[in-house]
């Protein structure tokens, strides 16, 4: 099964797509009413317009440093999972996508990395809770979210995670209890982003370890962005081998003409393997 993640709701019904992300909100901020013929997809607690606007919505290290792209290892700003006006605001989200298209998809969900949050509210939530380990409490937080979006969405909820399928990372990176969010999610989505696939054995050793890990199935998501086909081609077949699909990200023009071409060497008998030799012959 294969689908493709785009920007481009006129994209959303191209042939050769057995499903179709949309972008309704990424991690700018920049936000899209959501489309009724695609699943939309949420940044959650990725927004750097959120924490622009207002800093006082960002996660905060124990050390006072907010969570944004001027800190190391940040692509974008996060804002604190317990901040409830915001929250609300993307359940909100959620809701709207819900009532245009039954299934949604939720990225960025979780807390930043392992130091963050320890904003005022954050500290005071975990003080006055029943949990004496604050990575517990952490992880209760994001399964609530999600539980809370579940009730929200009448057909299967996707969620996106980090590429980290290492026993307990995830847990002690995001707050995400991989077994208790199994209980709401329908399908995890992780997406192996590479600007080339001159190598795929790394997106061997990562599906396998999340499909060994997970309790549910998983789609693996590749870049499709000026990649040479056949070095897509290659990462497509050693993903497929393990996901319930493979999705292409944000490039249709290129993640059509790849399935065309797979297609094609199908009918003709091509094999994009490697060539075993029998040495006896």
């Amino acid at each position: 099964m294969y689908g493709v993640v785009t920007r481009n709701e006129p994209e959303l019904s191209w042939d050769g797509f057995d499903r179709a992300f949309y972008e309704m909100k990424d991690v700018t901020g920049r936000a899209t009413e959501p489309v009724t013929n695609g699943i939309n997809m949420i940044s959650c607690f990725g927004d750097n317009a959120a924490v622009e606007g207002n800093p006082d919505v960002a996660s905060v290290s124990a050390e006072g440093d907010l969570a944004t792209r001027e800190r190391t290892y940040f692509d974008w700003d996060y804002v604190c999972p317990t901040h409830e006006e915001y929250r609300r605001g993307i359940l909100e989200m959620v809701e709207s996508a819900a009532s245009d298209y039954p299934d949604v998809r939720l990225d960025d969900v979780g807390f930043a990395r392992p130091e963050y949050c320890h904003c005022d509210r954050c500290n005071e939530r975990f003080a006055d809770s029943e949990y004496e380990d604050r990575q517990e409490w952490r992880a209760s937080v994001i399964t609530e979210f999600v539980a809370e979006a579940r009730e929200l969405i009448p057909g299967d909820l996707y969620l996106t995670l980090y590429p980290d399928p290492y026993e307990g990372h995830l847990y002690e990176r995001s707050g995400l209890d991989i077994d208790a969010l199994a209980e709401y999610v329908d399908e995890f989505v992780v997406p192996l982003y590479d600007m080339a696939y001159t190598t795929t054995y790394w997106v061997e050793v990562i599906a396998s370890g999340f499909v060994d890990r997970l309790p549910k199935p998983v789609s693996i998501e590749l870049y499709a962005v000026d990649v040479d086909i056949d070095n897509l081609i290659h990462a497509v077949e050693v993903a497929d081998e393990y996901a319930e699909s493979v999705l292409f990200g944000y490039d249709a023009s290129q993640a059509r003409a790849t399935l065309r071409r797979m297609q094609a060497d199908q009918q003709d008998g091509v094999s994009h393997g490697v060539d075993v030799v029998d040495e006896d012959s």
